[in-house]
């Protein structure tokens, strides 16, 4: 291979440090004022991380997701351990553009010299295409991401539209300088190849799709498959060509079928000379990506996209401004904003046409200007998202929100029944529940209501309490078993998972169910659907069957209502799902003071205060293990979605001054601004889930409801910043803005000593999401001493 020579290698990394960003200039040597994006490191916590997770030169939630990837072709046998990119490695095998929850394709990689057409093994480099990389020639920021390849002396520069990757290659002189398009290799979460074809036309377009067969899809929609289609177009004629089956080349053949198959370009380049490409995409045809690149990117230079790019992070990420905070604070702040809207992305096409649950190709609905009404996205699971990601589009991007509901309800159209997770419109509930009903209710509550609402009702009626021939993409499989009972049932023989007949996670359900069913219920009282309303209350009590006064624990029961014998509290996976008893028995935050009023209010102060005094002791939760599930057997593990409101209690146990303490220790111990910490040391950021709380948090507003409550409450904590203001949608909420000035402020401060709102003393820690969202400015004075006064209700 030939090597990068000095001087080349001075002119790219003097190219990389340059950014063309226009009136947003980018200082990424960190001096004078920074935007937003500038704050976002897409380097914490890419040890361990999982697929979306590092694609810095994506839009906000945009489908085109270019990204490097280090271990992708591994793929992943349960569909949801950590590949892609590693902080670790120092290897790059392609470029892939599909990022998404089980999605994951179309990879490129320029090379040098000799052809190879596989990636090759991270521990023998010399095996395949991939290529060693130096990290401090990556920058990677929001809207771009650029890397020298060692291996070949190329630079790789990655931006994008919402629905285009644009690739930018800039080449050695060599008469042997490749472009390599692997369609037809496994990537990151998608699952093994079923099939994959790529032509390059006689118009000079590289097209095709690939096919995959991802593990959820075959858990919760047996026999289903995910395509990805592209239509590329490169700004240099290639002087040679041809195609590939794995490491079978085929000189001058211009289309190829088939698992591992691929296509080459070969040019004569100069010192320095690039090769741009553009890349649509789509998931639902070969002419809808062509349609898409032709629509977004057609006369769209390189430098304009990413001008345009880095604009559009600032605007979103600028919906929340946060000034005075440490810098630390400041980088963990607008990253995890940043993951908070990467995670998601859309999966329709610029005509409306999107991918159905059956294969088909559905149809968005069109305004008189021919534009489509709404977006489809792909999305995981909503499994604990109330406790961030909801909250945070709520306040700041309610417009997402509202997409998302009618994204959501388009498959419930097509199959009858909500999917929590969807990918390609594809049944992929993750971890077996669904908790898009407690979603659409939350949206209402808030005011969020320009979706077909009594369609939303009856889906998310339907998800609560019917059970006949529900199809396990629907997830809550048990959910008869729990109407039926009041409970879910344990049943020991369903260890790992849940059917009409029984579940291992039966605990954890019911805990789930009866919070869902109190959050519709509330959806049926906004709508005078009053005979509803009292049978979903009824259901929500269904947490008090398990209640065990003896150890005043949640614990399984059968179906016989015989508590489980050999009962250990911390023992995960047996009747709780990725949680323990300990965890879960929190988890009833539609009654949480009947909890307390059941175990005893100083026990449960007692008792929880000790959980984060233990808990901090391993980073609340995994400790500094680099492993997901690390901290299952604890009795705290922030890691993971079940754990995320318990820091929040103390505000309703009558001491607020522990949520704020604890709320404070978390975001300064658990979140780190590391490759390896980052969130906690496990990695398993849910979509931006981790991200989403630790804006929140750091805000000082969180409700540990998610939003369900009739008329929506959030809980006030000790803001990280000297000043937060949210930027409202006018088109949702009457205020422009809401402020939040913290006085004070300080590490040792962390207390809440005293609260102004719009002028006039306010001694609750408790406020009215319409006070927020109808604008205003709340000014929270902070000590080193708690203020006894200021509780939920003074």
């Amino acid at each position: 291979m030939r090597s990068i020579s000095i001087l080349a290698l001075s002119i790219l990394l003097i190219t990389s440090a340059c950014s063309t960003s226009g009136s947003r200039s980018i200082s990424l040597s960190g001096s004078g004022t920074k935007t937003p994006s500038e704050w976002v490191d897409p380097m914490i916590g890419t040890a361990h991380s999982r697929w979306f997770f590092f694609t810095p030169a994506a839009l906000p939630f945009g489908m085109a997701k270019p990204a490097p990837s280090t271990d992708a072709h591994l793929g992943n046998a349960d569909g949801w351990q950590a590949v892609g990119y590693d902080f670790r490695h120092t290897s790059i095998e392609g470029f892939a553009n599909f990022h998404e929850f089980q999605v994951g394709g179309v990879v490129l990689m320029p090379t040098v010299g000799e052809l190879k057409t596989v990636p090759g093994e991270l521990d023998n480099v010399e095996s395949g295409y991939r290529s060693n990389f130096d990290k401090q020639d990556e920058i990677a920021t929001p809207g771009y991401y650029s890397v020298v390849l060692k291996d070949y002396g190329v630079k790789a520069e990655l931006t994008s539209t919402e629905r285009v990757a644009l690739h930018r290659y800039t080449y050695p002189e060599s008469d042997e300088s490749h472009l390599i398009f692997d369609i037809g290799n496994q990537q990151g979460e998608s699952g093994p190849v079923k099939t994959a074809q790529v032509t390059y036309t006689e118009d000079g377009r590289i097209e095709g799709f690939v096919t995959t067969l991802p593990a959820y899809i075959q858990k919760y929609q047996r026999g289903a498959d995910l395509t990805m289609y592209f239509s590329a177009v490169a700004d240099v004629e290639p002087d040679a060509w041809g195609t590939f089956i794995k490491d079978d080349v085929r000189p001058g053949s211009r289309s190829e079928e088939g698992v591992g198959a691929g296509l080459y370009l070969t040019f004569k380049t100069k010192e320095g000379s690039s090769v741009n490409v553009k890349v649509g995409l789509s998931y639902t045809s070969v002419e809808n990506a062509r349609l898409n690149l032709e629509s977004e990117a057609k006369d769209l230079s390189f430098d304009k996209a990413w001008k345009s790019a880095v604009d559009m992070w600032n605007d979103y990420l600028g919906r929340i401004m946060v000034e005075g905070g440490t810098d630390e604070d400041m980088t963990k702040f607008y990253t995890g904003l940043y993951h908070a809207l990467l995670g998601r992305g859309v999966a329709s096409d610029v005509n409306g046409a999107y991918p159905k649950n059956d294969g088909g190709v559905g149809q968005i609905p069109l305004d008189e200007n021919g534009v489509p009404l709404y977006k489809h996205y792909n999305t995981d699971a909503i499994w604990g998202a109330f406790w961030n990601l909801t909250q945070l589009w709520s306040l700041a991007y309610p417009e997402y929100y509202a997409d998302w509901i009618q994204s959501q309800l388009l498959v419930y159209r097509d199959t009858g029944w909500l999917g929590d997770g969807i990918a390609n419109s594809r049944y992929v509930s993750g971890v077996g529940t669904n908790f898009v009903s407690l979603a659409i209710a939350a949206a209402y509550n808030v005011g969020i209501r320009n979706f077909d609402v009594e369609t939303g009702y009856e889906a998310a009626l339907k998800n609560e309490i019917e059970g006949d021939n529900r199809p396990e993409g629907a997830g809550k499989m048990d959910v008869g078993l729990f109407v039926k009972y009041g409970y879910s049932p344990y049943n020991g023989n369903y260890h790992m998972q849940s059917t009409p007949q029984g579940s291992g996670f039966a605990a954890s359900h019911t805990m789930e169910y009866a919070f869902s069913s109190y959050a519709v219920a509330q959806l049926a009282k906004h709508l005078g659907k009053m005979d509803d309303y009292n049978k979903l209350m009824e259901l929500s009590n269904g947490w008090k069957h398990l209640f065990d006064s003896e150890t005043k624990l949640i614990r399984p029961k059968d179906e016989n209502g015989k508590f489980l014998e050999d009962f250990d509290p911390l023992a995960p996976w047996i009747g709780f799902q990725e949680g323990n008893a300990v965890q879960y028995t929190y988890y009833v935050p539609h009654q949480i003071e009947e909890l307390i009023s059941m175990v005893g209010e100083d026990e449960f102060n007692e008792r929880l205060n000790k959980s984060f005094e233990i808990s901090r002791e391993n980073i609340f939760g995994g400790g500094q293990t680099i492993d997901a599930f690390a901290g299952l057997h604890t009795m705290y593990n922030h890691g993971n979605q079940p754990n995320l409101h318990i820091s929040w209690l103390f505000n309703f146990s009558g001491k607020p001054w522990l949520s704020q303490k604890w709320v404070r220790a978390i975001c300064d111990e658990f979140y780190g601004t590391e490759g390896i910490h980052g969130y906690g040391f496990g990695q398993d950021e849910d979509q931006g889930q981790l991200g989403a709380w630790y804006v929140m948090a750091a805000m000082g507003l969180f409700d540990m409801k998610g939003l369900t409550g009739i008329d929506p409450k959030l809980q006030i904590g000790s803001p990280l910043f000297d000043k937060i203001t949210i930027k409202l949608n006018k088109d949702y909420y009457k205020g422009d803005t809401f402020v939040i000035e913290t006085r004070n402020n300080s590490k040792e401060n962390i207390y809440i000593e005293s609260i102004n709102l719009n002028g006039a003393d306010y001694n609750s820690v408790q406020l009215d999401y319409a006070k927020v969202v109808d604008g205003g400015k709340m000014v929270i004075t902070l000590s080193d001493k708690p203020n006894f006064n200021v509780v939920l209700e003074p």
